[in-house]
């Protein structure tokens, strides 16, 4: 056989032991596995994070945090305890995306940035619905999520704002919004997939949310239905509360009976974050009758964008959650996003080199989402020039992604400088 650039080595789950955190110290199981609490006891700010993690980060640490808050960040600060016990230092991949810092930051973004990236809400056809795709929509129900992870695509609309960013705003009633998406789709039948998401759908209180997929379920022209969280990752312990999975039984047997497909997509990006618990979640909502859990990820440098990296992740979520590898992104072109951002070329390596170690139907693929077109596979590309990293999509101009400006050669660089 050849020479291979992975070995695989089965390894377990770990739950690490959140008591070796001094702010956790004296936390019980039953209040770690309390979904109430979890949101509770959210770190929202400097203050909140050195209690939690007290002299074990140096304070040299929570200073580059202040600056990175001060200067860069598009997102809040915002972890469950549950994300914050996956990160194990500061040299640490969760921590980041999760807690960015100013000295790992590029100062510059690239010219073509913008705060939405993928131009959604240029494609609302009602507040919160995006009718990008022929057949498929995204419903974004709400502009919160249990946790803000700073690479966020959304980070135009969603958590609170910021020193650099103040957020755009969804101005209606969630119920008067769901009205609006429900008669939009009623009235066009040719849309058959409906991603509900946000912000994130655990954040939608759970009546209102099963209310909404119900009615949905009512519409004959609906085939499939997506729900996006990340709190599957962030905080498993909202899906495995008794109410959460009795309501999701109930919409899953609803789904069955009219053969729609229904399957939970959650957001993890490192096998870190793929606990036990998150595990135990997945399976709940597969017993309680969910199609599938998938997984779609980010393709961030210093997080994941290594062969080994990449895989390691796809077996924890594979062969240990339940959770099927299903996408991995390329970091969208977001304001402050240059040192995630991994240049075309290596997405598609990455996409070459982690083919044959999962079954075919559990390895994910690399895409672009290219604005205004849609998701395309890494080798898509119509023209691609390495020099000034811009691949081209379509016959449109406007269909184009930029590589991070630093991965380019020198000649490359310059010419930025030029004609930026």
């Amino acid at each position: 056989m050849t020479r291979q650039p992975y070995r695989y080595v089965r390894t377990e789950l770990l739950e690490p032991d959140w008591r070796r955190l001094p702010g956790f110290r004296d936390v019980t199981e039953a209040e770690w596995r309390d979904a109430q609490w979890q949101r509770a006891h959210c770190v929202k700010n400097l203050k909140q994070l050195r209690a939690v993690v007290g002299d074990r980060w140096p304070e040299t640490f929570f200073a580059d945090v202040e600056a990175d808050m001060a200067r860069f960040a598009t997102m809040p600060m915002l972890l469950p305890p549950q994300m914050l016990n996956t990160i194990t230092g500061v040299d640490d991949p969760i921590r980041r995306y999760m807690l960015p810092i100013a000295s790992e930051r590029l100062t510059l973004s690239h010219p073509l940035a913008s705060r939405d990236s993928l131009h959604e809400a240029d494609m609302w056809v009602v507040e919160g619905l995006t009718h990008r795709y022929p057949t498929k929509v995204l419903a974004e129900l709400v502009s919160t999520c249990p946790q803000y992870c700073g690479h966020c695509t959304r980070m135009d609309l969603v958590g609170t704002s910021t020193p650099q960013v103040a957020k755009a705003k969804l101005v209606l009633r969630p119920q008067d919004r769901q009205e609006q998406m429900l008669d939009y789709l009623k009235r066009t039948p040719g849309v058959r997939d409906v991603v509900v998401s946000g912000g994130d759908v655990a954040n939608v209180p759970w009546p209102q949310l099963e209310a909404f997929l119900m009615r949905l379920l009512d519409l004959p022209s609906i085939r499939d239905i997506r729900l996006a969280t990340k709190a599957l990752i962030g905080l498993p312990q909202h899906w495995m509360q008794p109410q959460v999975l009795a309501g999701m039984a109930r919409v899953a047997s609803t789904a069955a009976r009219r053969a729609v497909n229904l399957a939970v997509h959650t957001h993890a990006n490192h096998r870190q974050s793929v606990t036990p618990l998150v595990a135990q979640a997945a399976r709940a909502l597969l017993d309680a009758g969910v199609r599938d859990v998938r997984n779609q990820g980010v393709l961030m440098r210093g997080v994941n964008a290594t062969t080994a990296d990449l895989l390691d992740l796809c077996f924890a979520l594979q062969g240990e959650a339940n959770i099927l590898p299903y996408y991995f992104y390329m970091c969208d072109m977001i304001p402050h996003a240059e040192h995630w951002r991994t240049p075309l070329h290596e997405a598609q390596s990455l996409q070459e080199t982690i083919m044959g170690y999962l079954p075919g139907y559990a390895t994910p693929r690399i895409v672009c989402d290219v604005p205004w077109l849609g998701k395309r596979w890494v080798h898509q590309a119509r023209e691609y020039d390495r020099e000034r990293g811009i691949s081209v999509w379509s016959d449109d101009p406007r269909h184009a992604y930029y590589d991070p400006i630093p991965s380019l050669p020198e000649s490359g660089q310059r010419w930025w400088a030029e004609n930026a």
